[in-house]
């Protein structure tokens, strides 16, 4: 393939009531690649990458959290979404529920949100320079995506930080990932906004239905300790799902079962 490679800043398609989709840190919008179809049939969905991430808006100077949910809110804007019903897995996650406390949201579906870790509880730092490191060695990796991709062995340590098993999804996907990761340029300025400002949420300004999916077996974000604010205090009278067996990005894992437990929600 040509070097380096291009990525697009997004997706739309389908038609129906606005849908928001937002993937997690260091990825792109592909992430949502295999549950789009079922998405697309009822929903009008927006697929943007974020700020900062390979393909979307650049960052400029260190990003921070606010940034990217600044961001998303103007591709809402830009589409014509006043309202929508946001999607979200990982920090793609977190940024739909800030959104929905600024009014922007119809529902909710978030697929292991960050920013859930209980007061005191300092997971999230060494969380923070584990996705740095992962970030390293994308970079380096990232020359020999295709060839990495190409063996199940391959695809499920490429994948294994985010899904049970990667050997079955699709090599390009895979090999997709593995690039964009390399290319987020505001990995370490976000990593360091989340060690800085921690994931303030005003939670009681969320006035629309929230349902959060979680994976029990979540290397990233551990069921449940990285969703005890959420459960606890920000976000206790939410639908809460928890998918046993699940790795961190249900939408990869266990994509029929994510979109109708999307579908389930959106429809009411």
């Amino acid at each position: 393939m040509t070097w380096p490679p291009t990525f697009t800043a997004g997706h739309r398609g389908g038609s129906g009531t606005p849908m928001v989709c937002l993937h997690g840190f260091m990825e792109t919008w592909r992430t949502w690649e295999l549950v789009l179809p079922a998405l697309e049939r009822e929903h009008d969905v927006l697929a943007p990458t974020l700020l900062g991430h390979a393909g979307g808006p650049p960052a400029r100077g260190g990003a921070t959290g606010e940034d990217v949910i600044d961001a998303v809110e103007r591709a809402m804007d830009e589409a014509g979404f006043g309202l929508a019903h946001l999607v979200g897995n990982s920090l793609g996650g977190y940024v739909a529920l800030a959104l929905a406390a600024r009014g922007r949201a119809r529902s909710v579906v978030a697929l292991a949100p960050a920013g859930g870790w209980a007061d005191g509880d300092d997971s999230f730092m060494s969380l923070s320079a584990e996705q740095e490191r992962m970030h390293e060695l994308a970079v380096a990796a990232a020359p020999h995506a295709d060839a990495i991709a190409a063996t199940p062995e391959g695809r499920r340590q490429a994948m294994r930080a985010t899904v049970q098993d990667g050997a079955s999804l699709p090599v390009e996907l895979v090999a997709h990932t593995l690039r964009g990761v390399a290319g987020c340029t505001a990995a370490a300025g976000l990593a360091a906004s989340a060690r800085d400002g921690g994931w303030p949420l005003d939670a009681e300004r969320i006035a629309c239905p929230v349902r959060v999916i979680w994976g029990t077996e979540d290397r990233l974000l551990p069921w449940p300790s990285a969703a005890a604010r959420y459960r606890r205090e920000s976000l206790p009278h939410a639908d809460w799902v928890e998918l046993d067996g699940v790795g961190h990005a249900p939408q990869l894992d266990v994509p029929f079962e994510a979109a109708q437990l999307i579908l389930g929600w959106t429809s009411r």
